[in-house]
């Protein structure tokens, strides 16, 4: 995330989250192409999070660039809806109370220390997004995550058991961690 976005170019970014999902039901409007707005096409890690009545149902992403953002945003609403392991299939009598959240993610840095019990104190509550390595296995929560989940101890609790490790894990030796930012984007209530 070179420059941040702009609310407007947020909103096209939501706008075509919504249209993609609209399309898959045949109830699309038409979405110009971003050709112009070379920030939209520039290379960006992206998450598409879909919420049902405010509860979760379908996140989806890339913590590393894999294509423009733009595109990014398409493919991660489909993924999303239809294809995140957790849920079913998103229908469409489900449409209308689905909420669109988009995040465009910073590039993810190491965060070095030394001893388990420095981790919590480092980590910026709110802020950080938080990528968990160890044992072969991988976790991460968006910033936004922190809000369920604000205290550091139970945030790392909780993304060691995403990733299928012991909870306590961090706790008890030094695992990888990286940390990134995000520019979020959320649809208004309807």
């Amino acid at each position: 995330m070179k420059k941040d976005l702009t609310a407007a170019q947020g909103e096209i970014l939501l706008e075509l989250a919504r249209n993609t999902l609209e399309k898959r039901f045949d109830q699309a409007k038409h979405v110009a192409d971003p050709v112009s707005d070379p920030q939209l096409l520039a290379w960006g890690a992206v998450f598409v999070t879909l919420k049902k009545c405010g509860k979760l149902r379908g996140c989806v992403g890339t913590l590393q660039p894999v294509s423009s953002i733009w595109d990014g945003v398409r493919d991660n609403t489909i993924s999303a809806a239809f294809h995140d392991a957790r849920f079913s299939p998103l229908t469409e009598a489900e449409l209308a109370d689905i909420t669109l959240s988009i995040s465009v993610l910073s590039e993810p840095r190491p965060l070095e220390y030394d001893n388990p019990e420095d981790l919590p104190r480092l980590l910026k509550a709110g802020v950080d997004g938080v990528i968990l390595r160890a044992e072969g296995r991988s976790a991460t929560f968006l910033p936004q995550v922190w809000e369920q989940l604000p205290r550091p101890e139970l945030f790392l609790d909780h993304l060691c058991l995403k990733a299928g490790l012991p909870q306590d894990l961090w706790r008890r030796r030094v695992v990888k961690i990286d940390t990134y930012r995000v520019q979020s984007f959320q649809e208004k209530k309807q």
